[in-house]
Formats: structure tokens, sequence, C-alpha cells
């Protein structure tokens, strides 16, 4: 008998058509990955080499906090992003999903309630479901390019189970970049009704337009902001599963060390990776956030191009929302990849259902991950340009 969790546990919306591209692929048709946020700019060599080159006599637990060498070198990290802090507010977790599910097991009983600006990242609601708590999502359009719903809508919904507000700044799955207005915004809100604030922060080097304001950095808060993070798409280094919870609120850090303590510790070796990050040059981004940019300037306005397409300019990650002249984004993207070819060439894309709590919503959106090379995407982008044409499902 399976659990109620178990049969509760969403699959991942993400990676649901992996089945269809590797049949693809066995047909022997090239298929562009834009479905998910797996970079293909180089992991640093040099951090790979701190591991490589690590003496280690016996591979031993961590500190449950993480290796306190790590933590203090990251306080150096976060104060060239203007975030004062110290190692003690900062504990290394595996990989930023392991943050945001601390965050919600010490911050929020079964039955409570995180309210999330939706489209939003789909495994959100996998951590829900493990914690037992309920997403509440505030939708954002398209129209205005995915900007912060009006505060009046998440007062809407607040009810005596309203426990936290969770964002990602830069947003995934929109590439939306909060405005230091709305960031102060939501800070004011959670002053007023006693909130949490949640906030992933996992690309915050990749903005074009402006910098991330962390939500670290707004005043009077230091209590109820819990920041997660992760080095994951910073360095390229997804596979490390190296992430960090960090919050000043010294009782709430206590409670989540619980949970760090029950499973004992980080992982090891991507510690030692993930420290020799911090010491890579001041301008290592540099290269990596131009080289997204032009990746979706050629994007955007290659969608914006095709006919009956709309996909407004995201302002950071690299990720972007489009809607298409499609009847269902769930069946699109399954026939890009099962009836459709190009020159022995397609693209697998991410339906935005899956992005959305609100039931129905997200129909005729899709997510593309600007993460392959310029040329990749525009092949990609031929592709789907003569998909939109064949496709028997297409709108008007």
């Amino acid at each position: 008998m399976i659990s109620t969790r178990g049969q509760l546990m969403p699959p991942s919306p993400i990676r649901k058509l992996v089945p269809f591209a590797e049949a693809a692929k066995k047909k022997g048709i090239k298929v562009y990955h834009l479905n998910i946020g797996q970079p293909d700019i180089e992991t640093p060599p040099a951090i790979l080499d701190a591991v490589k080159k690590a003496v280690i006599p016996v591979l031993e637990y961590s500190h449950s906090a993480g290796n306190e060498s790590y933590r203090r070198k990251l306080v150096d990290y976060y104060a060239k992003a203007n975030i004062l802090l110290s190692h003690e507010e900062i504990m290394i977790t595996a990989g930023g999903s392991e943050a945001i599910q601390f965050g919600f097991f010490a911050c929020l009983n079964p039955g409570d309630e995180v309210i999330v600006p939706e489209p939003f990242y789909a495994n959100y609601n996998g951590f829900a479901c493990a914690a037992g708590v309920k997403i509440v999502p505030i939708t954002s359009t398209i129209e205005n390019g995915f900007a912060l719903p009006p505060i009046q809508s998440f007062e809407k919904v607040l009810t005596p189970r309203s426990k936290a507000i969770l964002i990602c700044n830069p947003n995934n799955p929109t590439g939306y970049l909060y405005s230091s207005q709305e960031m102060e915004a939501l800070g004011e809100l959670c002053k007023k009704y006693d909130l949490y604030l949640f906030s992933d922060e996992a690309y915050r080097e990749f903005c074009y337009a402006g910098a991330a304001l962390s939500a670290l950095s707004l005043k009077g808060l230091d209590d109820q902001v819990v920041v997660m993070d992760t080095i994951s798409k910073r360095y390229s280094a997804c596979g490390a599963r190296i992430g960090a919870f960090i919050t000043r609120n010294k009782e709430l850090y206590g409670a989540a060390m619980k949970f760090a303590q029950a499973r004992l510790s980080p992982p090891g070796l991507a510690q030692i990776l993930g420290e020799a990050a911090v010491d890579l040059p001041a301008d290592f981004f540099n290269a990596a956030k131009a080289e997204y940019q032009a990746r979706r300037d050629i994007l955007v306005k290659r969608l914006n191009q095709m006919p009956g397409v709309f996909c407004p300019n995201p302002g950071g990650a690299f990720y972007a929302i489009a809607r298409l002249p499609i009847d269902d984004s769930d069946r699109f993207c399954q026939w890009l990849l099962a009836s459709f070819s190009h020159n022995g060439q397609t693209l697998m894309l991410a339906p935005a259902t899956g992005f959305y709590g609100t039931e129905g919503l997200g129909k005729q959106e899709v997510r593309l991950a600007y993460v392959l090379n310029s040329d990749s995407i525009s092949a990609a982008m031929d592709c789907l340009a003569y998909a939109l044409q064949q496709y028997p499902g297409r709108v008007h």
C-alpha cells in the first residue's frame, strides 16, 4: 500500500517528456533541449581541480552546518553582494532543494499555507507535499512580463494558516527580475502580517536590467527572511548538489540545524568544490552573463518574429515563457517529440501548465531555457517556426 504522501507527490512536469525525447533520439532525430535549466557552459576547471588535488586520508562527515572554512568564505562572497552575514547564519545544504525543504520544515506546520506568485518553479509543489503544507498561488501575467501581482492580491488570500511568502528572484520560470520597489513592498507586507519571506536566489549573478535586491538586504526583517541559495547555476555545477540555507533568526537557524543533523552532513567533496568557487576571479561571471544575454536576445527576437507568438523580455536568469498559438502546451510539447521533425531535428520544451498552481493556466505557454549555444538556439527556433505551421492544434 503506497502512502497518501507518495500518491500525492507530483511528478516533475519538466522531466515527464523524457521518454518521448529518448524515443525520438533512437529514431535518429536530434533534440534541442530547451526544457531544463542545465547550462552547457563549462564548469570552471579550477574548482574541479580543487577536488582532484585535495589530500583526503579519510572522507569524513563534515559539521552538519557544513565546513566552517567554507561558510567563512561564503561570508566574503555575500559581502561582495552587499549582504552582511556571519558564518553562523549560513548552513550548507544538499543543493538549493534541501534549503527550501529546511525552510518548509522549520517554519511551517502541516496544513499551513505559503503564498507564491505563479508561474513558479515546479518543484516547490513537491517540497510542499513532502512538508504537508499548501501552496497558495497568486497569478502574474505574461501581458506585463510577469511583474509582481498587486500587494492587494496577496492580502485577499491571507488566512490564519498563512505563514510565508515564497519568491524566486530573478525568477524561474519567467526570468522576471523583481524591482527594489517590489521587494520593499513584499517586505512591508511580511512585516504587517508577521509572515516569513522565503527568497530563492539561485540566479543572483544573471541579471540583465540592473541588479537583484536580496531579501537579506531588506530592513527590519532579520527574523523573517530566509534565503535559499545554490551553486548549481552560478558555477554551472548542478551535479555538485551544494546550496545554502541563510537566516539571521537564531531560533530558526537552530530549528533547521536539527533537520541538518538528521541527515548528518552535506556532500563532502562538493564542499571543497564550492569553497574553491569563492576564490574564482572577481570578473568570473562577466563572460557567462554576457553569453546568456546574447542567447536571450536571439531567443526573444526569434520568438516574437513568429506569427501569433509573444515572449516578454526576461530581466534575469536564463528562462523565458512564451505564449504560442496552440490549443494545449502539454499536447504540443509531446507532439514535437513524438510526431514532428524538421531536417531530422526537433526541440524539447517545458509546458507552462506545470509551473502554475491554478488549474487551467499555462495552456498556451511554454518555458524555454536558453542554456544552449546561439547556433543551437537559432536551429531550435527554425524547428519551432516550422512546427507551429504544421501543428494540427494551432489556433488563431
